[in-house]
């Protein structure tokens, strides 16, 4: 049997005529699948307008009261035409501004100004914006910002504008150095450069930081200009600025522009408004150009990331921290391209406006005189730092740190938070020195403290590393030390008529003294000699060591012979050597605890090994 489908007009007709030939209401409504209210509703249009009017209908209302009244939408279509790249939030802002530039005077009432969504209604029903697909709600963003000006500042570089050889007409593209303030969206820095090297983005840096004080944090890409995350070795100057004025600088991880989000999506509106004003026949011109948009999105542009209900701009939200009573700013040498203030000004000035970037108190230093200089160098994966034409060893374990170099032509003195660590003889020239200078290095003050040479005489200190057998050469002789410290770095305190003291260079403790075997005189030709620093002291911990009692029970340490019995001839007990005791662990358990006699050094730490016959 065929069943035939019937249309929605026939199934409403058949209802009306079942109710108009005297059918429950409620029965008929029942049967079909809809209220009686519907029911009665196609009962009327039906004896209205017969079987037409059973069909479906717009349920648009005739008249809307809430609709935007048509000056509304015709000012909005009129901002959209006149600037078309401006959104609906863009819209709202200008129109609750009480004297607009765009048409002064003519600034609407708070009140009547609409929403957002009906704004890019208006602007669909004018075809001003093409219909597109719903995006993820603004609410799933999970977004960030540091509650205060001067934290954080996103700096990053950026293409874009166009320069024109006016005789040519070749085109070039320069770049700009840009930086916004995280907490105010306030730009902080654009400047334009002819190509984007590490010199030319720190001296903008240092320019921004003359004008609006140094920020807590900065964080940028992994560019080269920015750090040497991913060079082999050294520090980029950008780092160097930043380590010397206290600024944290943080990293994005590679490939992650959205982690340095907020300078990106500044860039989203500077480059393509910037680019429409050229192409610039040179940086003066282009500069001006990005000066007068950077005064204008700074002071007179609502920024609609933050408020949406009030027009903000960014230098309402943005307070420099530029203070005569803070700590001066530093820069490196290579950046102070203007003469020094009078002597005995010790405050750091800089220009904001023209190239003069940054003046110092800083003495100057006159190429060609040998004067001493200081630098800072990170030590690298490999342990092995080169100063000029030097290679300094430092081991794989000081990767990392930053190390202080006082240099001169006679000596190299390496120090680790104002500890030294390292003093050799150096091999650098006058022009090296010179060439130390023009790249950051500054006028040296004193040598550090202990490795100043002092009146010694006979007194002569060197380092040496104990070699796998215990042993190291001096003069070409080998003097046993000791096999425990093989590999160790150790000093030598070498003085006439008096045994060698082995110690710790850097705490500077006695490890182990040793018959002097060296005529007199000789310590002076010793290679790799440095200053004497203050004479090595036993150390204030107790030194463990092992004895092997005699066969009447007698053991020795530092030349102190102790009695513990025959009962014990013969066994190896273990003995901690403090600066006044001896405290001994007998083999039954017990401990006995006798005073010292003598202030000598512990020479030996493993007891005798038993004879055989």
């Amino acid at each position: 049997m065929a069943v035939v489908a019937l249309s929605v007009v026939e199934r409403r007709l058949d209802a009306v005529r079942a109710v108009l030939s005297g059918a429950p209401v409620a029965e008929v409504a029942r049967g079909v699948g809809v209220s009686r209210q519907s029911l009665h509703t196609w009962v009327a249009r039906y004896l209205l307008g017969g079987v037409a009017g059973l069909a479906n209908r717009s349920s648009r209302p005739m008249l809307s009261p809430s609709r935007a009244p048509d000056e509304v939408e015709a000012a909005v279509a009129e901002l959209r035409r006149e600037h078309p790249r401006w959104g609906a939030r863009r819209i709202r802002l200008e129109l609750l501004r009480a004297d607009p530039p765009w048409h002064p005077g003519e600034g609407l009432d708070a009140a009547a100004v609409p929403s957002t969504a009906t704004i890019n209604r208006i602007l669909l029903r004018h075809g001003l914006v093409k219909p597109r697909p719903r995006k993820r709600p603004r609410s799933s963003f999970v977004r960030f910002e540091r509650p205060g000006p001067m934290q954080l500042w996103g700096i990053d570089i950026v293409g874009g504008i166009e320069l024109v050889n006016p005789v040519t007409g070749e085109l070039r593209e320069a770049k700009i150095v840009t930086g916004v303030d995280d907490h105010s969206r306030f730009c902080v820095m654009a400047q334009v450069v002819e190509r984007a090297t590490g010199r030319a983005v720190c001296l903008a840096f240092a320019k921004a930081l003359a004008a609006y004080g140094v920020p807590e944090e900065v964080i940028t890409d992994n560019g080269k200009q920015f750090t040497a995350r991913f060079a082999k070795g050294g520090e980029a100057l950008f780092d160097k600025i930043c380590r010397n004025n206290a600024i944290t600088h943080r990293l994005t991880q590679p490939a992650s522009p959205n982690q340095n989000g907020k300078v990106e999506r500044f860039h989203g509106t500077f480059r393509p408004e910037i680019s429409e004003q050229g192409p610039f026949v040179s940086l003066v011109e282009a500069q001006g150009a990005v000066d007068v948009w950077v005064a204008h999105y700074n002071a007179e542009r609502p920024h609609q990331a933050l408020d949406e209900q009030a027009p903000v701009m960014p230098a309402d939200r943005f307070t420099p921290t530029k203070d005569e009573a803070m700590l001066p700013l530093w820069v490196p040498p290579s950046l102070e391209i203007a003469p020094g203030p009078a002597a005995g000004d010790a405050q750091v000035t800089a220009a904001v406006e023209g190239p003069v970037i940054v003046a110092t108190d800083r003495p100057r230093r006159v190429p060609g005189s040998g004067a001493p200089v200081e630098l800072d160098k990170v030590a690298p994966a490999s342990g092995n730092m080169t100063v000029g034409r030097q290679q300094v060893w430092l081991g794989p374990e000081r990767s990392g740190q930053v190390v202080r170099v006082w240099a001169d032509c006679d000596w190299l003195h390496l120090s680790i938070g104002a500890q030294r660590i390292k003093t050799l003889r150096s091999r650098l020239t006058v022009n090296d020195l010179d060439v130390l200078a023009a790249r950051g290095a500054w006028p040296a003050g004193d040598p550090p403290a202990a490795a100043r040479a002092r009146a010694r005489e006979g007194v002569v200190e060197v380092e040496r590393t104990v070699a796998r057998t215990g042993n190291i050469s001096l003069g070409n002789k080998a003097v046993a030390v000791a096999e425990l410290l093989a590999g160790r770095r150790v000093g030598v305190w070498i003085e006439d008529h008096a045994p060698l003291i082995f110690f710790d260079p850097a705490t500077r403790t006695i490890l182990r003294t040793r018959p002097n075997t060296l005529s007199p005189g000789d310590q002076y030709t010793l290679q790799q000699a440095v200053p004497t620093g203050e004479r090595p002291r036993p150390a204030v911990e107790p030194v463990t060591v092992q004895r092997r009692a005699s066969a009447t029970g007698i053991i020795a340490v530092a030349g102190q012979k102790v009695p513990l019995g025959r009962i014990h001839a013969g066994a190896t007990v273990t003995v901690h050597a403090a600066e006044a005791t001896l405290a001994i662990e007998l083999p039954d358990g017990d401990t006995r605890v006798v005073r010292r006699t003598n202030d000598n050094a512990v020479r030996s730490m493993k007891g005798q090994r038993p004879r055989t016959a």
